[in-house]
């Protein structure tokens, strides 16, 4: 009876969490930006087998990688062309399935309480939801997380080389969708090599998961490498840090200037992503932007040329360099560590409402706009429950000595710690880059309602076969 009942209740966590991704689809406007791109490179792939973009002609491209266009054209396939809605059903229904795994994942690390209690939270967590419903990677990025994290543990419960297949497909999907799904690959197989390698025996079986997950992943990136120096004749197996084809200039200046005061994600919008093609105001930049009033009029003036004809020339990406230079010398420190950690606090503190295109940016502003302000901030609240919850979970599993999963800990928490490390690096604050450590903060959120007793924590594991 116990079991019918878990059952139900999970029945209902999924259709409450199918509600819920059917409100935001609702909600949500067209397709447009990012995702009119990806549809761009697979109706070509469909159309004249040309990964690439159409502008004036159909030119080819690098700047994306092409799983999720490879997933687009599948959809526009099988549903019609450009039928964003039914790829937006088939995400809800891929995340709907994350849930269940997570769930199932928790349940058998920490009973059946946590069980429920990480499907509930995974089936009504806003902020995954919401990507269930617009046409971007973030969906599919969740669900390999969730994939390979649920495989491993699989794989070392039951030493079952079979679960090392799906296992390497998630972590080569991830790769395929995002350059950064990369650190989910980084921090699973040196944990299989280490799980391989704590058995005394010297059979080769042992090493055979490892190696089938390591070809499964760099086939694909050899692939489309070679596709790349067939193409362009560069070396290039991921994107390119800056989404620029071979041949096409980087505005290193402008991204240095950029880098000496970003902050929030509302400068991503409002300088970050106009720069090259579109007007930008002064006044959209914050006070920090200056350090002097000298140093206003001289970005002042580069930005009146910049703005006379919406293209960065080589001299004013140089005019801004030089500016980004004297703010480097006279603050290291502040641009080499106290912008970028303050940059990754916003990621993921802020509130996580920039796919909402009827709330404001600047949030903080309450006097502006009071409903809408309090809506956002109980938004960063309930992001900030979250986090919370995931940090009681893990002292839980802490106290605990990671048991029964100390290489699932330690694949889990590895990925979090690189995608943190990666993402103090970029440039730009975006709170949809650190989504993707939200089905381990889900999963620890789920450990901290957890009624289990464990008497025994030495973790055991089988030899791999």
């Amino acid at each position: 009876m116990e079991r019918i009942s878990r059952y139900r209740w999970s029945a209902v966590a999924l259709l409450a969490g199918a509600a819920l991704r059917g409100v935001f689809l609702y909600w949500h406007p067209v397709p447009a930006g990012d995702a009119l791109a990806y549809g761009d490179l697979a109706g070509n792939m469909l159309a004249h087998h040309v990964f690439g973009y159409t502008e004036d002609v159909l030119l080819p491209t690098l700047v994306r990688l092409p799983g999720y266009p490879a997933f687009l054209a599948l959809c526009f396939t099988l549903f019609g062309s450009a039928n964003y809605v039914a790829v937006i059903c088939i995400q809800a229904a891929v995340d709907l399935l994350s849930c269940l795994l997570l769930g199932k994942l928790a349940g058998r690390l920490m009973g059946s309480r946590a069980e429920m209690a990480t499907l509930w939270l995974a089936a009504l967590c806003p902020f995954t939801a919401n990507y269930a419903a617009v046409a971007l990677t973030e969906s599919l990025s969740l669900f390999c997380v969730v994939l390979a994290l649920f495989a491993l543990e699989r794989w070392t419960s039951t030493s079952r080389t079979t679960w090392a297949w799906p296992l390497g497909l998630a972590l080569s999907f991830a790769v395929l969708l995002r350059p950064d799904g990369g650190a989910l690959a980084a921090a699973v197989i040196p944990v299989m090599l280490w799980v391989s390698l704590r058995h005394d025996t010297m059979a080769p079986r042992r090493w055979l998961p490892s190696a089938i997950v390591i070809v499964v992943v760099a086939l694909p990136l050899l692939l489309w490498g070679a596709r790349n120096w067939r193409v362009f004749h560069v070396i290039q197996p991921l994107a390119p840090r800056y989404a620029n084809d071979p041949g096409e200039p980087v505005p290193y200046g402008f991204q240095r200037w950029y880098r000496s005061w970003a902050v929030e994600f509302i400068s991503t919008v409002d300088v970050y992503w106009p720069y090259d093609g579109r007007e930008i105001a002064l006044e959209r930049l914050p006070a920090r932007a200056f350090d002097s009033p000298a140093q206003r009029a001289q970005t002042a003036a580069v930005f009146a040329q910049y703005n006379q004809q919406d293209d960065p020339s080589p001299a004013i990406d140089d005019a801004l360099g030089r500016i980004a230079a004297q703010r480097i010398a006279a603050h290291p420190f502040r641009y080499y560590v106290a912008l970028p950690i303050a940059r990754e606090a916003d990621m993921w503190l802020r509130p996580r409402t920039e796919m909402m295109r009827s709330l404001p940016l600047d949030w903080w502003r309450i006097r502006r706009h009071p409903l809408l302000s309090a809506l956002e901030i109980a938004y960063a609240a309930l992001n900030a429950a979250f986090l919370l919850l995931a940090f009681g979970g893990l002292l839980r599993w802490r106290k605990q000595r990671w048991f029964p999963q100390p290489a699932l800990a330690a694949a889990a928490l590895g990925y979090v710690a690189l995608r943190c490390i990666l993402l103090l690096t970029l440039d730009n604050s975006e709170p949809r880059y650190t989504l993707e450590c939200f089905p381990i903060v889900i999963l620890l959120a789920g450990f901290a309602f957890s009624g289990r007793s464990l008497t025994d924590s030495r973790p055991s594991y089988a030899s791999p076969s």
